[in-house]
């Protein structure tokens, strides 16, 4: 009888090691059917450049502890950025990486850091595609932004499992979350 309830225990514990998991799907449900618009497939197009941003400058610092708080940092920045109407967050979101990429270069830590190149060929590739997705019209934008979304996911997930650059929280959370919007982007027009 022990053992029945220790393997219990052990699974609800596992269970539990999966929060980020869960905590994806639930807000992925909170929010599915948010990109039946050109607006929503906007909005997740400058969030697109906003996941790389947060790679690169967790990289830049070298401080994975500062995964969730950025994010937290960059989720309000979009918020602020889109109530006042001022300027497209992604252009903020890109301005922001060019000064990361331009410090990097200037103390040389972008030559030194295999992590932090890699961390910027993302930030190129994934930015590159939250960018265009602004620009073209919004049927070819839903694609190249779910690709992108995708894409990241799969980003995600190989950096959980070499466990490098974020917190494994997040890389999980976040994986699953891309990969659960490019779905939606894909079916929810």
């Amino acid at each position: 009888m022990e053992s029945v309830s220790h393997e219990r225990g052990h699974r609800f514990r596992r269970l539990l090691d999966r929060w980020p998991t869960a905590l994806a799907l639930a807000l992925s449900a909170a929010t599915f059917g948010g990109t039946e618009s050109a607006e929503g497939v906007a909005s997740f197009a400058s969030i697109l450049v906003l996941l790389p941003l947060l790679y690169l400058v967790v990289a830049k610092l070298e401080a994975r502890r500062a995964t969730w708080p950025l994010l937290l940092a960059g989720i309000a920045g979009v918020l602020v950025l889109r109530g006042l109407d001022l300027v497209e967050p992604a252009a903020v979101f890109s301005a922001l990486a060019l000064i990361v990429l331009l410090w990097s270069v200037v103390d040389g830590h972008l030559f030194r850091s295999g992590t932090l190149r890699v961390q910027a060929l993302g930030m190129l590739a994934f930015g590159a595609l939250g960018l265009i997705g602004l620009a073209v019209h919004p049927d070819l934008a839903r694609y190249l932004v779910a690709a992108g979304w995708f894409f990241h996911g799969v980003w995600d997930f190989v950096h959980l499992r070499r466990d490098t650059v974020v917190a494994r929280s997040f890389a999980e959370w976040c994986g699953v979350i891309d990969v659960v919007i490019a779905i939606e982007l894909i079916f929810k027009w």
